[in-house]
């Protein structure tokens, strides 16, 4: 799996105006993922873009590890105190590492033909009784959206039967809808999955 160069290009050009537009705003299914999570656990931050929900579980006083595919957005991650490094998700290894993960509106710029085998290889980073936060956007199929970055739309189903399929046990949903970088408004859902199941 490559990386798709117009979607990070996108990321680096306008760093400053996501973290003014997208970042600052109230983050969903956070507080529910936090009380999951034993005291002072270790959290894999998965497309940390500029590093606001990293700093929030630091100051909670949990260890965050944040990982960007954009080189700007793990600088401004870095610059706010954040351990962040460059990565794409396929470069994610390790097993029973993590005892959350979250992938917040970062996984929705994977092809969908890709889906299955990185939610099993962050199963499998993630320790037995971990939990995972996962937010898409609703819709179908795959597209660009006007600044060139490349999506993949999903319906609440479809991703549900994904995270079982990969051995997560999904229990919790939250569905909204907001305003992106792109200004347009989209539907979106955060779904929440313990890593206790064999997948």
């Amino acid at each position: 799996m490559s990386a798709d160069p117009k979607t990070l290009a996108v990321y680096d050009a306008q760093v400053a105006e996501y973290e003014k537009r997208v970042a600052q705003k109230p983050t969903p299914g956070l507080t529910e993922f936090v009380t999951r999570l034993p005291p002072g656990g270790h959290i894999l931050d998965l497309g940390c873009g500029p590093g606001s929900s990293a700093v929030e579980l630091m100051e909670q006083g949990f260890s965050v590890d944040a990982t960007d595919g954009s080189a700007e957005m793990v600088a401004r991650a870095a610059a706010r105190g954040v351990t962040a490094r460059q990565a794409l998700f396929h470069e994610i290894t390790g097993d029973g590492l993590y005892d959350g993960i979250w992938a917040n509106f970062s996984l929705l710029h994977l092809p969908r033909a890709e889906m299955p085998e990185i939610l099993s290889r962050l199963r499998l980073a993630l320790k037995p009784d971990g939990v995972f936060h996962i937010g898409l956007k609703l819709g179908k199929g795959e597209a660009r959206d006007r600044l060139g970055r490349f999506y993949t739309y999903y319906q609440e189903d479809e991703l549900t039967d994904l995270l079982t399929r990969a051995g997560f046990a999904p229990f919790d949903r939250i569905i909204g809808a907001g305003t992106g970088l792109d200004g347009q408004i989209s539907d979106w859902i955060v779904l929440h999955a313990e890593g206790a199941t064999d997948g």
